[in-house]
């Protein structure tokens, strides 16, 4: 197969690897991933697409619908990507699986089917899902036990390493599809099958884990997150472009980007990644390693490349961090606009109105929220105008178990367009089922895996 033939070439010693990031989060942008993947050389392409809530609501799709549960921007993404992938022999390694791996990959073999790419193979790690594991006793990270928590747990799900995620990667096939895996573990193991480094070689897994750090979020090693006008300037920053590391077999890499893309990678811009989410840079505590990152070499290697070594390492915990999702019930949002002369006042009057008959009128026990936004957008001449005329949004938020009371709130902003202060208008209104996360720990020897390889 040649799948297999290219992965039996990939454990050479002393080339570089190089890996892109195609994707930082769940919505993150397709563009410039296929230009990574057209222009960058890549041996691999990871895309990282799952946040504490996004592996709830994926959850939460699946109850519904056995056939979801997996990234909705699923087909797009292997639509456009795995044509490419294949032109140009890079493998694509993914969490889009979220909370349904099997039909993520199901539904992947049957787009390359589509799109002609036969032999095309997809691997799926199932085994992050550990509800099973977690009973009302459990502790929570946060203080208290599961069963002291007031909404109903939807799920659990344990942070894989690359002991996990090896055997899936080691199949050969051309895409890895995964649920919940450790953000840099998903960087980490194809350097760990490319170069063969040993589970306990604790400075080599902590540099590739500072390399899949660095890259996990995306353009925030780019310029994206970092730009901030007037301070930090990044140059076309419309058309950013997605990091890439050249990792060599000691762990040390460069980090850069594709040379037409928009955007910036500067020691500013790594060392911003390099501490962004990382409580205690001395011991970043991940399933593969504890990375200590305080003695990190960071300095320029030519136009947009930065060359990043040194990361310590100590062993791995033996206990994996769960993320648990609970029905965190419904989340409103209303508002009412009102403008011209004395707008502001009409706004904070309409306010103390809807507050006092929420309250004090209906009863309402459940978290409320008043905001006065705004300061130009109501008039035909916003953003025209040489004088600012004043408009203010009143924007009322609530969240409750019972829907019944969000629609109350829906209802009572609406009714303030006759009943409230002159010149109210613009109503909106939605209502949304909600989330909430906690964290625990489960014995890593309690979570056991599953890989399976499909074929187009």
């Amino acid at each position: 197969m040649e799948a297999l033939r290219r992965l039996q070439g990939e454990n050479r010693q002393g080339s570089r690897c190089r890996i892109g990031c195609g994707a930082g989060f769940s919505s993150d942008r397709l563009g410039p991933a296929v230009d990574l993947v057209a222009e960058g050389g890549l041996d691999w392409l990871v895309l990282e697409c799952i946040g504490e809530r996004t592996m709830a609501f994926g959850h939460r799709d699946r109850r519904r619908d056995p056939g979801a549960g997996y990234n909705p921007l699923l087909e797009p993404r292997m639509r456009t990507l795995l044509p490419l992938c294949r032109r140009h022999g890079t493998r694509l390694l993914s969490n889009m699986g979220v909370a349904n791996p099997r039909r993520a990959a199901e539904r992947t073999v049957e787009i390359a089917r589509e799109l002609g790419l036969q032999g095309l193979t997809v691997a799926w790690l199932e085994g992050d899902d550990v509800t099973g594991l977690v009973g009302p006793e459990t502790p929570l990270a946060e203080g208290g036990t599961v069963g002291e928590r007031e909404n109903r747990l939807l799920a659990a799900n344990a942070y894989l390493g690359i002991e996990h995620l090896l055997p899936a990667l080691t199949t050969g096939a051309d895409v890895v599809l995964t649920g919940r895996v450790a953000d840099p573990s998903l960087f980490l193991a194809p350097l760990v099958l490319r170069f063969g480094w040993e589970s306990h070689d604790w400075e080599r897994l902590a540099g590739g884990t500072l390399v899949g750090h660095l890259l996990e979020c995306g353009m925030q090693v780019t310029g994206g997150y970092f730009a901030d006008p007037g301070r930090k300037e990044v140059p076309d920053l419309a058309r950013c472009g997605y990091p890439i590391a050249e990792v060599a077999a000691d762990g040390s890499a460069v980090v850069t980007k594709l040379e037409r893309a928009g955007g910036l990678v500067s020691t500013e811009t790594v060392k911003e990644q390099l501490l962004y989410e990382v409580q205690d840079p001395a011991a970043y505590i991940t399933p593969d390693v504890i990375a200590d990152f305080s003695k990190v070499v960071i300095e320029p290697d030519g136009p947009d490349r930065v060359g990043v070594r040194g990361a310590a390492g100590r062993p791995r915990p033996e206990r994996l961090k769960v993320t648990l999702a609970f029905d965190g019930g419904y989340l409103g949002e209303a508002g009412v606009s009102y403008a011209g002369i004395n707008a502001l006042a009409r706004a904070e009057l309409a306010r103390e109105i809807l507050r006092e008959r929420l309250t004090r009128i209906h009863g309402l026990h459940c978290p409320l929220r008043f905001d006065l936004i705004g300061v130009d957008s109501l008039h035909g001449t916003a953003g025209v105008a040489p004088v600012r005329t004043e408009d203010v949004r009143l924007r009322v938020a609530c969240r409750s178990p019972r829907r019944e009371e969000v629609e109350l709130v829906l209802w009572e902003t609406e009714a303030m367009l006759t009943c409230g202060p002159a010149g109210g208008g613009g109503f909106r209104g939605r209502i949304a089922e909600s989330v909430s996360t906690a964290s625990c720990f489960v014995p890593r020897d309690a979570v056991h895996c599953r890989v399976e390889v499909l074929e187009a």
